[in-house]
């Protein structure tokens, strides 16, 4: 039998009517059928998708390969997708996206050319705005944690060499309903002898993602699990260094802020308090000062409202900045800080170095003996001083 060079594997659930897009993209693809498959697990849906399947695989005899299983509710269905691929590249893709008619073709094509573990295809819009202005600003050859914003690409939508990922055995978690994407992606990246980037063609065409700030209840502690689990994967791949703490900085000034926002706030007093218990916990075993000290201002202040205990001030902080936005920013002895609440608190006693913005038009890189590096210094020192 002929091995395909690249099996998009899609596992759904209830994905009517995105899935008619999502499977119409696929057999649109420039590389011809010989060339691909389609494996696409059903997880239990009742809404009419797996007669949509059906559908397709009728029209497309070859290209779609059908399964479906008891619903599952977890990556369980992504798993059973991943064994049953045949392809020399694996491209996972969700239900409700689309891909552009060449990018598989286009996608195959770079990593035969560069030799290429895992190929970081560029999404429309270039995704988040902290990987648009770098990750994808050009196409590369080879890209790392310490020369590029790979650090916030742990989604999946990647190629990913299949002889990679069955050599390492890596598969998503199953005790993770949440971001279990991400150790899965992490894994990938630092067993990868080249990550490469195609930035030539809006390749992926994500759906709508509901906002992370509305989760809240017991999905804010699937999340926490889930963030957990990167750190644990991170400590057991990467040793202390700089690539560790690049995806460090990620996970503390994306995901677990995410936590303590809006949805947050329509917690219970007890599930609040746990969750900010928890986000210490991390904060103590994960965060380095140094990472810590980089934070945005209000991810600082937010970390360290939780791992002082002091729910109210972080109420207060939460509430604020949703209703006003961004706080005016004060100038004392040369030095801008941001004014949100809390600063000059006595009552509260934080210091204003967590207030302090970075230095304008650029931050200046910390230096022994330079001012730059004194503020830095004494930022890790507060970074100390709230793990106790």
């Amino acid at each position: 039998m002929t091995v395909p060079d690249v099996s998009v594997v899609i596992a759904l659930h209830d994905a009517v009517p995105d899935l008619t897009a999502c499977l119409a993209s696929l057999a649109g693809q420039t590389i011809g059928p010989a060339r691909m498959e389609a494996v696409v697990v059903d997880d239990g849906s009742t809404d009419g998708s797996g007669a949509e399947l059906a559908r397709f695989a009728a029209r497309h005899p070859g290209l779609f390969r059908t399964v479906r299983q008891e619903h599952s509710g977890g990556p369980a269905a992504v798993n059973r997708g991943t064994a049953l691929a045949r392809g020399r590249y694996l491209f996972h893709l969700g239900a409700g996206d689309r891909l552009g008619a060449e990018s598989l073709e286009r996608m195959v094509a770079a990593a035969d050319r560069w030799q290429s573990d895992v190929l970081i295809p560029r999404p429309v819009g270039g995704g988040d705005r902290r990987t648009a202005l770098d990750l994808f600003d050009r196409s590369r050859e080879s890209v790392t944690f310490t020369d590029s914003a790979l650090a916030w690409s742990l989604a999946d939508t990647k190629l990913f060499r299949r002889e990679l990922v069955v050599r390492h055995g890596l598969r998503r978690r199953e005790d993770l309903p949440v971001l279990s994407e991400q150790p899965y992606t992490l894994a990938a990246l630092l067993h990868a002898r080249k990550v490469s980037v195609l930035a030539d063609h809006d390749h992926h065409h994500p759906a709508p993602r509901a906002g992370r700030s509305a989760a809240a209840g017991p999905r804010l502690l699937e999340r926490l699990r889930g963030i957990r689990a990167v750190q644990e994967s991170l400590d057991a791949l990467a040793p202390p260094g700089p690539v560790r703490d690049a995806v460090r900085a990620r996970s503390f000034g994306r995901e677990v802020p995410q936590l303590l926002q809006t949805g947050w706030l329509a917690e219970p007093p007890a599930r609040q308090r746990r969750i900010a218990e928890e986000v210490a916990t991390l904060l103590d075993r994960h965060c380095p000062p140094g990472v810590f000290a980089r934070l945005p201002v209000p991810d600082r202040l937010r970390l360290a409202l939780a791992a002082r205990g002091e729910l109210g001030a972080l109420r207060a902080l939460i509430a604020h900045e949703a209703a006003n936005g961004a706080p005016p920013v004060v100038r004392r002895g040369g030095r801008a800080y941001a004014a949100y609440p809390g600063f000059r608190d006595r009552a509260l006693g934080l210091p204003d170095a967590l207030f302090e913005l970075p230095a304008r038009p650029a931050p200046e890189r910390p230096g022994p003996g330079g001012a730059g590096w004194r503020r830095a210094a004494g930022l890790r020192r507060f970074a100390g001083a709230v793990r106790g």
